[in-house]
C-alpha cells in the first residue's frame, strides 16, 4: 500500500482492521464545525464508515486535539484491530491524518494492516499556482475537483495566475470572450478551498505580462511602450506593450483593480507578479533607468506596490527573477515581501539563489514546475528532477513554501492530466523531499486524480510524459515535438536541426505504437 505524500515515520504491526465491517467515525462536541464537516464528507466517502457521537464504542475512528504535536499540520495515525485514532495539537493536523486513512481505506480490499505513522510536513506552505490567463478558464466543477485532489495529496494553498480573466467591473473590453472568473465564482472557490483546508491566495499580475489590458486602445496610456517592443528573447517586433509604465496612474489603476479583487478572498496575502517587465527602460522610463538604473526603477515600482497592497491588509508575494538579477538589490527590498524563486528546467540554481535570498534575511519561497506546458504530453524526467531539486534547496536555506507552477505557455495545449504526474511528484517532494515516488507514480494518480478506476490510463499517463525522452535533442522549456507542430521552425532551426531522421521515425513509431 503506497500513500501520497510519503509519510514520514510509518512502522507496521501485527494484526490487521477489518475495513469491511461497520467502521463508526466518532464526531464528538469539541471539534470545530469545518472538521466536522469534513467527517461528514469523509463517511459519505467510504460504505463502511459512519458518523457516531458515542465516545465509548469498542471499535471506531477517533479524533483527538493534543497539544503533544509540533508544527501546525503534524499529526501521528495509529490503526490496530479495534480501530484508528488520530491525534494532533491543531485541526488541520487531524484533517491530514484523515486524508492520510482516506488513501489506505480506498486501496484496502477487505483489510488494512495495523500500523502507525507520525508525520510532519517539511514546508509550512505548501501550494499549487494554475494558469488560468492563457487561453484556458477552468470550469468552476473543474477547479472545485482540482481543490478536492488537491487536499488528499495534503496541499494547503491555491494560487489561480490571473492577468485578465476575472470579470472587473469596469473593464469589460479587457476580459470580454476570455470566459472569466466572477465575484461570485471566487467566494465559492473560497468556501470550497476553506472547507478543505486550503488558503486560497489571490495572484493578479500588477507590473509586467499587462498585455492583455495594454493592447486595447483605452489602456495604451498605461503602456511602457504604447506603440510595441522588440522581444529580448525572440527578437519579434510586439505589436503592443507588456509592462505597466511604473507610474502614480499605472499605482491608481491597480490600486482599483485591488479594491474589487482582494475583498473575495480570505488569504492576508497577495501575489503582485512583477516577473518578466521586458520593456521596462525602453519606453516612458527610458532616461531614468539611464539615470538611475533599471533595477532601481523596477524596485521603487514594486515597493509602490508592495505599500499599496499593505493598505489594503495584505501582505505581498513577487516572482524574484529581477532582484536575482542583481543580488544587491535584495537589501532594498521590503520586509513584508516574500519572493518567489522560479525555475522550470533541470539544473536551475535553486541552491545559489536560495542561497542569496537567506543570506539577504529576505522571506522566499522555491517555485518549481509540473512541465506540462509547451509540451503536449509532459516533461516527466525534468519534472521529477526539477520538482525535487527545488525541494532540497528550499529545504537547505529555510525556505517559506514550495509552490508548483502550472502554466500554459502558448496557447495551453496541454490537457490537465499531463500536469497529474507533477502534482503528485510536487506534493511528496514539499511534504517529504527525502522520499521518491517516482516508481510508484501511475499509482498515485490513479488513487488520487481516478478514484482507483484508471490504472492502465495512469500507467499511460506516465509513459506520454517519457516521449521528449526518445530524442536526444532538448528544447529549453518546451519538447521538440511542441516546437515541431506549433512553431514556424524555419525561424528557429536550432530545435530542429539537431535531429536525426532515423531517431523522429522510430519516435514517431514509438508513439504510433502506444497510441
Amino acid at each position: 500500500m503506497k500513500l501520497f505524500p510519503p509519510p514520514k515515520v510509518s512502522r507496521t504491526a501485527t494484526g490487521r482492521l477489518n475495513t469491511l465491517a461497520p467502521l463508526p467515525l466518532v464526531v464528538h462536541q469539541g471539534l470545530p464545525r469545518r472538521l466536522r464537516n469534513a467527517c461528514t464528507r469523509f463517511a459519505a466517502r467510504h460504505e463502511a464508515v459512519f458518523i457516531t457521537t458515542r465516545a465509548d464504542l469498542p471499535r471506531a475512528i477517533q479524533l483527538k486535539l493534543s497539544g503533544k504535536h509540533p508544527g501546525d499540520e503534524a499529526h501521528s495515525l495509529k490503526i490496530t484491530p479495534n480501530g484508528v485514532s488520530i491525534t494532533s495539537s491543531s485541526e488541520s493536523g487531524l484533517f491530514r491524518g484523515l486524508s492520510t486513512l482516506s488513501q489506505m481505506l480506498r486501496q484496502a480490499k477487505s483489510s488494512i494492516r495495523c500500523c502507525e505513522i507520525k508525520d510532519v510536513p517539511d514546508f509550512a506552505n505548501r501550494g499549487v499556482m494554475l494558469d488560468i490567463s492563457r487561453c484556458k478558464v477552468p470550469t468552476l466543477t473543474t477547479l472545485k475537483t482540482l481543490i478536492e485532489q488537491f487536499a488528499d495529496l495534503k496541499y494547503n494553498q491555491l494560487q489561480l495566475y490571473t492577468e485578465h480573466t476575472f470579470a472587473f467591473t469596469d473593464h469589460e473590453t479587457v476580459w470580454r470572450d476570455a470566459s472569466p472568473l466572477t465575484a461570485s465564482d471566487i467566494l465559492e472557490l473560497q468556501a470550497h478551498c476553506q472547507s478543505h483546508y486550503i488558503e486560497l491566495v489571490p495572484n493578479l499580475n500588477s507590473f509586467g505580462h499587462f498585455e492583455r489590458w495594454l493592447r486595447h486602445s483605452e489602456y495604451r496610456a498605461y503602456a511602457e511602450c504604447p506603440d510595441g517592443f522588440i522581444h529580448p528573447l525572440s527578437g519579434k517586433p510586439m505589436p503592443h506593450g507588456s509592462t505597466l509604465r511604473p507610474t502614480a496612474a499605472s499605482l491608481d489603476l491597480v490600486s482599483r483593480l485591488y479594491d474589487e479583487y482582494l475583498p473575495l478572498f480570505d488569504s492576508e496575502t497577495v501575489n503582485i507578479g512583477g516577473d518578466e517587465p521586458w520593456e521596462l527602460g525602453l519606453g516612458y522610463s527610458r532616461r531614468r533607468c539611464e539615470r538611475e538604473g533599471k533595477t532601481k526603477v523596477y524596485l521603487d515600482f514594486l515597493n509602490r506596490l508592495q505599500t499599496l497592497a499593505k493598505k489594503k491588509g495584505r501582505r505581498t508575494q513577487f516572482w524574484g527573477d529581477i532582484v536575482l538579477e542583481d543580488p544587491a538589490s535584495l537589501t532594498q527590498l521590503s520586509t513584508d515581501a516574500t519572493a518567489m524563486i522560479w525555475g522550470y528546467e533541470a539544473g536551475h540554481p535553486f541552491e545559489q539563489q536560495c542561497a542569496l535570498m537567506a543570506e539577504a534575511k529576505v522571506p522566499f519561497y522555491v517555485c518549481p514546475g509540473t512541465s506540462s506546458w509547451n509540451s503536449l504530453t509532459g516533461r516527466l524526467d525534468n519534472a521529477t528532477k526539477n520538482l525535487y531539486e527545488a525541494a532540497s534547496a528550499g529545504a537547505n536555506h529555510g525556505a517559506m513554501g514550495y509552490l508548483v507552477t502550472d502554466w500554459g505557455d502558448h496557447g495551453h495545449h496541454q490537457t490537465l492530466p499531463v500536469s497529474y504526474p507533477g502534482f503528485v511528484l510536487g506534493a511528496s517532494a514539499s511534504w517529504n523531499a527525502a522520499s521518491s515516488v517516482s516508481r510508484s507514480l501511475s499509482q498515485g494518480i490513479n488513487l488520487v486524480f481516478l478514484d482507483q478506476q484508471a490504472p492502465t490510463l495512469a500507467d499511460r499517463i506516465v509513459k506520454m510524459g517519457k516521449f521528449p525522452q526518445l530524442i536526444k535533442t532538448k528544447a529549453v522549456n518546451a519538447t521538440v515535438f511542441n516546437h515541431l507542430l506549433f512553431w514556424r521552425m524555419r525561424r528557429t532551426p536550432k530545435w530542429s536541426s539537431g535531429i536525426n531522421g532515423v531517431e523522429l521515425e522510430h519516435a514517431i513509431q514509438t508513439m504510433k505504437a502506444f497510441a
